[in-house]
């Protein structure tokens, strides 16, 4: 086996896992559950009845005389490929979405004016009680095991972390007096579920905000309460602090497996088995941790979202099959306004209606041609030689890939870089006829006689009419990756979109000095929430990386870039000039391969500049219905 530590079972009290990886409760789980995980942890359930407890005000208690035998429908989804069914208890705290007051560690008025009362002991003795009786009843249920979710900033991390608990009495203020709530709530839970029963706690090593918990605090607590866990689940950051929120849910601009280190040393203090989460990417990544006995398992949830068969497909030591997930964060509806929430590599999330789990043969076989192979080329060419069209895929440059063939050139793009490796793999393992250094007219098109054609030939940079573009110094975004040994020391960069702040992050981690000019009033405004705010985290730490906002650029001369700010004209210094001005479609290129065959359609860049989500929803799509 590829991966013999991955899959190595593990006997905990009465239950034997099958192998060390454990699905987390991002997204549906009914995919996850055949695809071949250990553990499918089958959501969240509130620990209470009280609306206080609710994350939203109109959801019914799991266990109420109506809501069993749902809830026990995620126990037997779970079950169906041998994985072992957890449930997530939580409680949200000072976070509850409510009709009428949340309850937390100290009386305050929420940022959208929600009161939040200030718990004294009755509420806590009855909230107590109310995560002891819903494991209880999880039990019942058939559950395998519960995970006591003290992470993210819900509840029990309120009382813990000095964050939240500003109080002065015997629940507050000294660790001692902020981990009795915590405390009693475990306690409570294990003499509801007994000995035999297995209870799991998710905790953040770190909330990594200023004035946050210290993470020996939390190691201090692990070990208190270890006779009363059976596991623990080491994560990081917050959930609706956005500050945090981007360390809870890594985005590009953290390394993979970040909280790894944490686990190892609560795994040399402990005797319960560690589970780690936090972007473990792939199985070389997870065999690692579990082989150098940093962790006893590896939980995974977005790259479960890319791919659910990710499990399966390791232990059949075919992880050049895995889908990569990007870390985009579109996955998450809080990154996305709750707006176009999907899944970037995987169009099966959150539209199973419309995708499949297996695609069917189409009823009629027809000669596909595809203009041009990029993402989205690739992903309609492999989606249509599934379905057992023929396929001819023509690419006028001599590789793979498009515009993500820049992502080579960059750390920070390190995981499109792999989920463009990916598509190539998977093209070559296709019966796709690929023909390189083509460049496409209607004429070769015609001349190949084909049914139906995808129009998928991307974008192109655009160029500003600015004096002085044309000089030898200006650079385009796409351009200066092969040309980094001509960049001076001090840059420009026109343009602070996403490619543009992300090339400045590279430039000046290479020990440039970096602005970058942005016309708008905000950085990167084609990204989401979560991928700014991990932007910006990442560019306050680069000291020769400098940004100006609402500034028009009048003129690039030999010596620098001539620019208004607030109505006065200024020059700013520059050996090198970049360019990062956005993309623009090529309409009478698309326009010429229309008229060749009736069922003609453009997908990705083509259609207009956008991300790979989109590119990859259309594609599939499209080639799905031919």
């Amino acid at each position: 086996m590829k991966f013999p530590n991955l899959f190595k079972p593990i006997r905990i009290k009465n239950v034997v896992f099958n192998n060390r990886i454990i699905a987390t409760p991002a997204g549906p789980y009914h995919d996850k559950a055949i695809g071949g995980a250990g553990v499918i942890i089958t959501g969240s359930v509130n620990v209470s009845r009280k609306r206080a407890s609710y994350s939203r005000p109109d959801e019914p208690y799991a266990f109420d005389k109506y809501q069993i035998e749902a809830t026990r429908n995620r126990v037997i989804i779970a079950h169906q490929a041998g994985a072992k069914a957890s449930l997530e208890l939580i409680h949200s705290g000072q976070y509850a979405r409510v009709d009428d007051y949340a309850i937390g560690p100290i009386d305050m008025v929420r940022q959208d004016g929600t009161i939040v009362k200030a718990m004294d002991e009755q509420m806590m003795d009855e909230v107590a009680n109310d995560w002891a009786e819903t494991a209880r009843r999880a039990k019942e249920t058939g559950f395998d095991l519960v995970m006591l979710h003290f992470a993210h900033g819900w509840l029990p991390a309120e009382f813990l972390s000095p964050l939240f608990n500003k109080r002065t009495d015997e629940y507050g203020g000294s660790f001692e007096n902020r981990i009795k709530f915590p405390k009693m709530i475990v306690e409570r839970v294990r003499q509801a579920v007994g000995p035999d029963f297995i209870v799991d706690m998710r905790i953040s090593a770190s909330e990594v905000v200023d004035g946050s918990i210290e993470f020996k605090d939390v190691l201090e607590f692990i070990k208190i309460i270890e006779d009363k866990i059976d596991m623990v689940h080491i994560s990081a950051g917050l959930d609706i602090n956005y500050e945090g929120n981007v360390h809870m849910a890594p985005t590009i601009f953290k390394e993979h497996m970040p909280n790894v280190e944490w686990a190892a040393e609560v795994k040399r203090n402990v005797s319960i088995p560690v589970t780690v989460v936090g972007a473990i990417m792939n199985p070389t990544e997870a065999e690692s941790i579990i082989a150098e006995g940093k962790a006893d398992f590896v939980a995974l949830g977005r790259p479960l979202i890319a791919d659910p068969f990710w499990p399966q497909k390791a232990k059949e030591g075919r992880d050049e099959d895995i889908v990569p997930c990007l870390r985009c964060q579109y996955c998450y509806h809080i990154s996305t306004e709750r707006k176009n929430v999907g899944c970037s590599v995987n169009p099966r999330y959150m539209r199973p209606d419309l995708v499949p789990l297996e695609l069917p043969k189409a009823k009629k076989q027809r000669k596909v041609v595809i203009i041009g192979g990029g993402p989205a080329g690739m992903k309609a060419a492999l989606v249509a030689d599934e379905r057992g069209h023929e396929v001819i895929l023509l690419e006028k440059g001599d590789a793979l890939g498009g515009a993500l063939r820049y992502s080579e050139y960059e750390e920070l793009k390190i995981d499109l870089y792999n989920y463009m490796k990916y598509l190539i793999v998977q093209m070559n393992k296709s019966k796709v006829k690929v023909q390189l250094g083509v460049e496409a007219t209607p004429e070769l098109v015609k001349g190949l006689s084909p049914d139906a054609i995808i129009i998928a030939v991307g974008a192109h940079p655009f160029t500003p009419p600015i004096k002085g573009v044309e000089l030898d110094h200006v650079y385009g975004a796409l351009d200066v990756y092969t040309r980094m040994d001509e960049v001076g020391h001090d840059v420009v960069l026109i343009g602070g979109g996403s490619t543009g702040c992300e090339l400045g992050i590279e430039l000046a981690r290479q020990g440039k000095n970096v602005t970058i000019m942005e016309a708008g009033d905000i950085l990167a405004k084609n990204g989401n929430i979560l991928y700014r705010v991990g932007l910006r985290q990442t560019m306050d730490k680069e000291k020769t990386l400098h940004s100006k906002m609402n500034v028009k650029i009048k003129e690039i001369t030999e010596e620098g870039v001539v620019y208004e700010e607030a109505g006065e004209q200024k020059h700013h210094p520059a050996q090198t000039v970049i360019l990062s001005t956005g993309m623009r479609t090529n309409p009478n290129l698309i326009d010429s391969f229309y008229g060749i065959v009736p069922d003609t359609f453009i997908v990705g860049d083509a259609n207009r500049p956008r991300n790979v989500m989109d590119a990859t929803r259309e594609a599939y799509l499209i080639a799905k219905n031919l």
